[in-house]
């Protein structure tokens, strides 16, 4: 054999598969399958991503396998942490021991990284206190890393003001963090990186050099110190006075314009009716001041009361100033004012974008002449200096963490070995819910029950949603859980029913059921399913008659005959009338027409169903001995055998898959639940082995005499008439002929 064949027979021996849930599954128990596989055909696998939320395993382990970090686990960042991980191991067989200690020497010292891994680790535990051990546990390291984290510095290349000592310095950094943001640090504080202020400076300098040019062109400082201000003013009302003059030249050019520019009557009529004042809304959107053709803007008495102020401010600070004391202003003027402040507002215009400006002009010529951003970018070179310690001691933390939970999370992802070997929850399982005399195994958190119902109904299984509340003194926490119920019956499983949940972690919440997705859950139930419908039927047959007999209103009573009223003489009072339930009080009398009518169709209906009775019972008997069986067998199935036909077709399509993927997994193939194992997964209420069990109930109900009066009646009289038409003669002859 060439040594190509060799190992191409090797890469194929190590696989080894088991078979449940319907389907082949791999066995990851040997360290070289478990580094083998990134060449384990992905079609095999039972899942291909899963959440990194919602599932019994630490979420800082799924966070640092989730790479991308978009809340999603693929089969490829599982891969590569594989990957990563026997890279730095001598033997990956530690990987499957499901421990958070690891010995020193199971790190492979011969690559550069595996060294600076055991350094780190000889670090941590020197740290510790623990110089010269050989094993490093999960619990060492962190608590070395919250010390380290704490420190000044921690190789992240982010600098927090909070570690800043300099109250300059940290100011300034806390502007930078308000002005681009911040980024959050390994300790969970926020703080800049060389990017942040990187940006921040440069937003900086160009604002600066904006800001500069009002102070090296004449044009932008048309009054001095005061031309922000003035032209601002100008700015707030140009647009009011640009609308003035335009109405007086629209006037101007046709006199019959001049009332509607002014505003029509009906206007001033609505205004006339509320109290007004010089801050009323209604007036602002009504001209400056009475429009009329080649009109000058009066500066004082003449104005609209609501832009009264704003012109006074602007007659004082710019029209003043810049063309002398005027009582009114002509569109010349205007037109002048707008033109000494054009390249003002040419300039505000490049104003630099971004929060940077807030801080003043003032500020941000401070910052720039104070040295921070040199100091800042020192303080963030000493801080990448220690960027190695850190990754290392990072290494350390995520290698323990794979010892850990790696394989755990492997078995619930390329298998379901631990759901289906039940030698350990899988990670999906939340916990156990006990409802109405069972408990149920498989439990699985959902965001929104509304959500998942639609996809998880595919599942063919009976599902309970439950929300579970756990009351204590920080408030209420609140989830919902979805149960698969697959033992038992469904009689009592109604929406409202209350029930305790056990959360992985041994909490107890309240659970109450949201909602009900019904499926079959055995054949059992449904070999009973239509006679329980049967009897369920007539119950509410029987309660709708008496009900609606309760509800019927009494027979009207027999008018009584009438009684001759004795002449009176003239003058005399007339005799008072009878009262009127006097007659309704009166006694009808018994109608035997009537009743013997209704005792005879009794009758006939009885005899009826006597005589149907009888020629089944007939012709039942009238089979051969061995046929009677089948017979019966046969009848049970007519009326049960739909039902459990159809119930096990669906059994047998129960599939975990739906239930999975309605939570964010990606399942790869169909994940079945059968009988025995859905039975295995939902325990009934049984005695203990070995209990004693007394029959005797104290309080049992007593039967009433006359029911076992007319039990036996009844079965007197279907033997009397079974006798007369000749079935207990055909039926001892037959024992006869057996015997």
């Amino acid at each position: 054999m060439t040594g190509d064949a060799h190992e191409a027979k090797t890469e194929t021996e190590h696989w080894k598969f088991f078979r449940a849930g319907g389907f082949d599954q791999v066995r990851i128990d040997t360290g070289h399958a478990l580094a083998s596989l990134g060449k384990l055909d992905q079609k095999l696998w039972a899942a291909l991503s899963c959440p990194t939320r919602g599932i019994e395993l630490d979420s800082r382990t799924l966070d640092i396998i989730d790479s991308d970090k978009d809340g999603r686990i693929r089969a490829g960042e599982l891969i590569a942490a594989v990957d990563w991980a026997t890279h730095l191991l001598k033997q990956p067989d530690i990987l499957l021991k499901h421990e958070d200690i690891l010995p020193l020497d199971a790190i492979d010292d011969s690559k550069d990284d595996g060294r600076a891994v055991l350094a780190a680790a000889r670090r941590i535990l020197a740290k510790s206190g623990k110089a010269g051990a050989e094993v490093i546990t999960l619990a060492e390291v962190a608590g070395v890393e919250q010390v380290f984290a704490a420190n000044d510095f921690n190789g992240d290349g982010i600098v927090p003001p909070d570690i800043v000592d300099d109250p300059g310095l940290r100011s300034v950094i806390e502007d930078i963090i308000a002005s681009v943001g911040g980024e959050e640090d390994r300790s969970g504080l926020q703080g800049v990186s060389t990017e942040k202020v990187a940006a921040f400076f440069d937003a900086a300098e160009v604002f600066a050099a904006w800001a500069a040019r009002a102070e090296t062109e004449p044009e932008l400082r048309v009054l001095g110190d005061a031309s922000d201000r003035a032209a601002q003013l100008v700015a707030d009302v140009a647009a009011k006075v640009d609308d003035w003059f335009t109405r007086c030249a629209l006037a101007a050019f046709d006199p019959r314009s001049t009332g509607p520019l002014n505003r029509s009557e009906e206007d001033w009529v609505a205004l006339a009716g509320r109290l007004l004042s010089n801050t009323d809304e209604g007036l602002t959107g009504f001209p400056l001041a009475a429009v009329a053709a080649g009109a000058s803007l009066p500066l004082g008495l003449g104005l609209n009361p609501t832009w009264a102020d704003a012109i006074a401010r602007l007659r004082a600070e710019v029209v003043a100033p810049l063309l002398g004391e005027r009582a009114a202003l002509t569109g010349e003027d205007w037109a002048a004012i707008k033109a000494r402040f054009a390249a003002w507002t040419a300039w505000q215009a490049e104003k630099p974008e971004g929060a940077v400006g807030g801080l003043g002009v003032g500020r941000i010529r401070e910052i720039l002449a104070s040295g921070a951003r040199a100091a800042i970018e020192d303080l963030i070179a000493q801080d990448l200096a220690l960027e190695a310690e850190a990754e290392a001691l990072a290494s350390v933390d995520k290698l323990l963490r794979y010892c850990r939970d790696l394989i755990v999370l492997l078995n619930n992802f390329v298998a379901f070995r631990d759901f289906y070997t039940r030698k350990h929850r899988a990670v999906f399982q939340a916990g156990t819910l006990f409802l109405d005399g069972r408990s149920c195994e498989l439990c699985v958190k959902v965001e929104d029950p509304d959500k998942h119902a639609p996809i998880a109904t595919l599942s063919r299984i009976y599902l309970v949603y439950c929300e579970c509340i756990r009351r204590g003194g920080d408030g209420n926490e609140k989830m919902y859980v979805a149960a698969a119920v697959t033992a038992g019956d469904s009689d009592q499983l109604i929406v409202g029913r209350n029930g305790v949940f056990y959360d992985r972690r041994g909490g107890d919440w309240d659970a109450n059921v949201v909602r009900i997705i019904d499926h079959p859950i055995s054949i059992r139930q449904s070999f009973w399913s239509p006679y329980k419908k049967l009897g369920k039927l007539v119950g509410q047959q029987v309660e709708k008659m008496a009900a609606a007999r309760a509800a019927a209103p009494p027979a009207p009573p027999v008018p009584a005959a009438p009684v001759p009223v004795p002449a009176r003489t003239v003058g005399a009072p007339a005799p008072s009338p009878a009262p009127v339930h006097a007659a309704s009080a009166a006694a009808q009398p018994f109608d035997a027409g009537r009743f013997a009518g209704i005792f005879a169709a009794m009758g006939l209906a009885i005899g009826a169903i006597g005589t149907a009775i009888a020629s089944v019972v007939t012709g039942f008997l009238s089979l051969p001995w061995w046929q009677i069986p089948l017979a019966l067998v046969g009848g049970l199935l007519a009326v049960s055998g739909p039902s459990m036909v159809i119930a096990a077709f669906k059994l047998h399509q129960r599939n975990l898959g739906p239930i999975l993927d309605a939570n964010g997994w990606a399942v790869n193939t169909h994940a079945r639940i059968n009988i025995p194992f859905g039975t295995a997964l939902t325990h009934l209420a049984k005695l203990p082995e070995g209990a004693v069990r007394s029959l005797k109930d104290p309080y049992a109900q007593k039967q009433p005499p006359w029911r076992l009066a007319v039990t036996v009646a009844v079965a007197v009289g279907v033997v009397a008439l079974l006798w007369k038409v000749g079935v207990v003669a055909k039926l001892w002859a037959m024992v006869v002929k057996v015997v």
